[in-house]
């Protein structure tokens, strides 16, 4: 799998020790790119250069960009891995999930549950992964991965508008394609015309790009958004999935509604997640309810609520998309359709009362 990171890397390492716990001594907006892979039972890594020479790129396939003044531009790294992960998605017939994991999380358990998202789901999974280790339980760490968190705010945002380039570059040429057929079959008919190019681009993207933010990785989420540098028009996500969102109930309606999404906004919820109650109750702390375990004043207009309370196997646990609530098979559908950048919510009981879908 593909890596992105602000963190401080090593490009002499090829294990997991490539990773610091320190953002990138360039600072936190800084991004690095990374591939990751299991030999043996262990992670082998690979850090990329961030400038290609000319042979590295031309080896690749990569196509020559010109800058605004015509000057040919050098080959990126992460021009490679865009074409790379593309081309993985479609001869394996797979969906992208770009997951964005949460607080006190050091790289092995982010890679493993990466890792366990492919084997389970069959999606490609693009990490980031940001300093997240507070350095252990506690208010502390809390405390400090907050900070770390909002120090990141600048990389994810740059992670997304990244994605979101590539994405219209690849898929520009394909729609002006699109464009032409539909005008030279349907000259005089508008109605015609949009109904065929409305299938025709449907059926010829080849995947779906869904973002998964866990925990904490919804606290970042939630910064960024509401940071000016982000333009959060851009329909790069078919999916955003938020489950045990770290974050306050309260006004969440007012970033939540901003965020542009192809399909569906999910927000996942367990009154009984042992993490987020956690949180909330920390000594000297004041946590108001957090969004992924509190069940009231669920006012986004724009989110589809999920309550996997009493869910069988679901428990008290802060990552059900993973471990026993998968032996609930309407968790694991649930999941499955989300972060296939499907309709997840359509075989869930609906209570209009309390405005969310329940999983059981």
């Amino acid at each position: 799998m593909f890596i992105i990171t602000n963190r401080r890397v090593d490009e002499t390492k090829a294990d997991l020790k490539a990773f610091g716990s320190e953002p990138s001594e360039k600072g936190p907006n800084e991004l690095r790119l990374a591939e990751a892979k299991q030999v043996g039972g262990k992670w082998k890594v690979k850090i990329f250069k961030d400038v290609l020479t000319k042979a590295e790129g031309e080896a690749a396939g990569l196509e020559r960009r010109r800058d605004e003044n015509g000057e040919l531009v050098p080959f990126y790294a992460s021009q490679l891995v865009a074409k790379l992960l593309s081309d993985r998605l479609v001869k394996l017939d797979r969906n992208l999930v770009l997951f964005v994991h949460g607080f006190n999380n050091d790289l092995k358990a982010v890679l493993d549950r990466a890792q366990n998202f492919e084997d389970t789901y069959k999606v490609e999974v693009l990490v980031f992964t940001w300093p997240a280790n507070g350095g252990g339980a506690g208010v502390l760490s809390y405390k400090n991965d907050k900070r770390d968190a909002m120090a990141s705010i600048g990389g994810l945002s740059r992670v997304f508008t990244k994605l979101a380039d590539y994405l219209d570059e690849m898929n520009a040429k394909r729609i002006k394609d699109i464009e032409l057929e539909a005008r030279e079959r349907f000259p005089d008919d508008d109605e015609k015309w949009n109904k065929f190019f409305t299938t025709a681009a449907d059926k010829g993207c080849p995947y779906t790009v869904n973002l998964v933010l866990h925990s904490m990785g919804n606290y970042l989420y939630k910064h960024v958004l509401e940071s000016t540098a982000l333009r959060v028009d851009r329909l790069t996500f078919d999916n955003v999935v938020m489950v045990a969102a770290d974050v306050n109930n309260v006004d969440h309606a007012s970033w939540v509604d901003s965020i542009a999404a192809r399909n569906r906004i999910y927000i996942t919820i367990n009154e009984d997640d042992v993490a987020l109650r956690a949180s909330r109750i920390k000594a000297g702390e004041e946590q108001k309810a957090r969004l992924g375990h509190y069940p009231y004043d669920l006012y986004a207009q724009r989110a589809v609520y999920v309550d996997f309370t009493n869910a069988t196997h679901v428990g008290d646990s802060h990552a059900y998309f993973e471990g026993r609530p998968l032996t609930n098979k309407s968790v694991k559908k649930f999941f499955q359709q989300a972060f296939d950048g499907m309709r997840a919510e359509e075989s869930l009981e609906y209570q209009s009362a309390r405005r969310l879908y329940c999983c059981r």
